[in-house]
């Protein structure tokens, strides 16, 4: 072997042990050491990675749970109470209460309800179909019933209605992830409260229409009359672009706002059946009199 083969294997030799030296330096000095507990509330949340929190995944909720100084505004909803409450008696924090959210569909603007004026004849995406029209009905509000909610919900919480063309909340799995929102290009889909014993009220349609071309295009629309308003004793709904909307954070479930609605816009769910009112026929008292006499003649 020649002398310069050997010098040069050397000199690669030394090369490479003052990289590994330099590169461990380097190392040292820019190491991030992680917290050991951000590992242990990922290991608490359900690893759904669904982005209901408002972060990119459960890591990164971990993390940032962990560098909180309180978890007031930080919440999974996929996970129970207890999960939460757990993760922040880990952490040293106090446990906030959340009131638990579910999805509900604001379109009542069935098959029935709405009539077709053309025929969409796409791709079947209601992104892409709100993107190059209005919708197959006179209302440009509604659902577009290609159903992208469905698809982007991990949970199987929902369904398309063949027979009413409208999705389906199924309330034993929604976990208010808020993917089928975010998916919706016409945001008809909403998160509120689930409501004591699962009772909800809320106007089912967005259409901002005035209220004879809203009536038009749909026989179910909100047609901005403000009875609703009037009925309500709590301010619980208001009136703004022809269109009502009851705050679930003041509703207290009287349910007086739906038996006033005209075009039963206003939903009601998971409601004992309203007891029947059958009216009793008074007889004058010049009748009565009269009868009386007869009876006695």
């Amino acid at each position: 072997m020649s002398i310069t083969i050997i010098y040069t294997i050397l000199a690669l030799s030394l090369l490479g042990l003052l990289s590994a030296v330099i590169l461990y330096f380097v190392a040292q000095q820019f190491k991030v050491i992680e917290d050991p507990r951000i590992d242990e509330v990922e290991g608490m949340l359900p690893g759904a990675n669904c982005g209901g929190c408002g972060y990119a995944g459960c890591r990164q909720l971990a993390e940032t749970m962990v560098k909180s100084d309180d978890m007031a505004d930080l919440n999974c909803p996929v996970s129970e109470s207890s999960a939460m409450v757990a993760i922040a008696n880990y952490l040293g924090h106090e446990a906030s209460t959340v009131e638990p959210k579910i999805a509900v569909v604001r379109c009542n603007g069935t098959f029935t309800h709405r009539a077709k004026t053309n025929t969409y004849d796409g791709a079947s995406s209601c992104a892409i179909a709100s993107a190059l029209y209005s919708g197959d009905s006179g209302c440009s509000y509604g659902c577009l019933v290609h159903g992208d909610c469905v698809t982007v919900c991990k949970f199987g919480a929902m369904y398309m209605d063949p027979l009413t063309g409208l999705p389906v909340i199924i309330e034993k799995k929604c976990v208010a992830c808020g993917a089928c929102v975010k998916a919706c290009p016409k945001k008809i889909i909403e998160l509120r409260n689930k409501g004591k014993n699962s009772r909800r009220i809320y106007v089912s349609c967005i259409n901002k229409d005035k209220g004879g071309v809203a009536k038009k295009a749909c026989s179910a629309a909100c047609i901005g009359c403000g009875k609703c308003v009037k009925a309500c004793p709590f301010d619980a709904i208001t009136l703004e672009n022809n269109l009502a909307y009851i705050d679930f954070n003041k509703c207290k479930l009287c349910r007086k706002c739906v038996m006033e609605c005209p075009t039963e816009a206003i939903v009601e769910l998971n409601f004992p059946a309203r007891k029947q009112v059958q009216s009793e026929t008074i007889e004058p008292a010049s009748n009565a009199a009269e009868n009386s006499n007869t009876s006695n003649d």
